[in-house]
């Protein structure tokens, strides 16, 4: 190959793979942000476009009446399955948030894809949707991070994850100008939940502006009748604002979730900032979407709260 021949089959190249790179380089410059996490739901778990995003989203939150809790809020549980399965079910905790104050939302799930010892929060500068960039909260993903050797940033664990993106299409629709913080545990013994459920509960130095959020789906793959039954213990758990009993029954069998170990952790830690109430706001299982009882997922929307005195 001559020199002249070599030369234009390395620009074609450079084109190619600037042409590649752009969109997401581009989205990250138009929010004012580097590396930002892009969607990868957008058009199969969730519409990929933003006015059908946005209407989608609109239409979950509008058939819901907005519940009332008299008090505080301090955490909600939803669950993170596409939009078509528990949109509707996750809608019932995210009307609480509609007209709230909260500017930071830390977000914790399970990691599905990556398995890990201990806990991972995201550094990246924020997470992509059609809605937007939501940014992330890096001084307290840090803080978080430097607490202890059980919490690490790994990448790999965040790159495909869907427990926490799913969420962040209801979010940018009831909040405004907020941050986030992008958790997975790698790990969900009851250890590793209280050491988190510790450590958030120091670096949040009673903020009353910062929302926790459970992501988790309940039983998965059961006939109808018997995952509604293994559901109800979860619930009857939640309903009692009991975490330890919780993590017994899990560990026991007597109930199931993916999202056991986000859970436990959120409950708490909405303990020690000074919930005392749990509402469970709402419950359905794929086959109440599909028709299919053969083989269903459970989805459940709670919220944790501070009672008036």
């Amino acid at each position: 190959m001559n020199t002249h021949l070599f030369r234009a089959f390395v620009l074609a190249h450079l084109v190619i793979f600037a042409l590649w790179l752009f969109p997401a380089y581009a989205a990250g410059e138009q929010s004012g942000l580097k590396d930002v996490r892009p969607s990868v739901l957008a058009g199969t778990w969730y519409p990929g476009s933003q006015d059908a995003l946005a209407k989608s989203i609109a239409g979950y939150l509008s058939r819901v009446k907005p519940p009332h809790i008299d008090g505080e809020l301090k955490a909600v549980i939803v669950p993170h399955a596409g939009h078509r399965y528990s949109g509707q079910v996750a809608a019932h905790a995210y009307r609480l948030l509609e007209g709230s104050q909260f500017r930071r939302v830390i977000l914790i799930g399970p990691s599905h894809r990556v398995a890990f010892e201990g806990v991972s929060v995201n550094l990246q500068s924020g997470y992509k949707t059609p809605l937007g960039v939501v940014p992330i909260d890096q001084k307290m993903a840090k803080k978080i991070l430097d607490s202890g050797p059980h919490i690490r940033w790994l990448r790999r664990a965040h790159a495909q994850e869907h427990c926490l993106e799913i969420q962040l299409p209801f979010l940018q629709t009831v909040l405004h100008n907020f941050q986030i913080v992008p958790i997975l545990m790698g790990q969900q013994d009851y250890d590793t939940c209280s050491s988190l459920a510790n450590t958030l509960v120091q670096v949040m130095g009673g903020a009353q502006d910062t929302l926790i959020l459970a992501s988790s789906d309940l039983s998965h793959f059961y006939p109808y009748d018997r995952a509604r039954a293994l559901d109800l213990e979860f619930i009857k758990r939640v309903k009692g604002f009991d975490p330890e009993g919780l993590a017994k029954d899990l560990s026991a069998g007597k109930c199931k979730a993916c999202g056991g170990g986000p859970v436990i952790t959120t409950m708490l830690a909405a303990r020690k900032l000074g919930a005392d109430r749990a509402v469970v706001l709402n419950y359905a299982n794929s086959g109440d979407v599909t028709g299919d009882h053969s083989s269903v997922v459970g989805y459940m929307a709670a919220a944790l709260y501070c009672a008036r005195p």
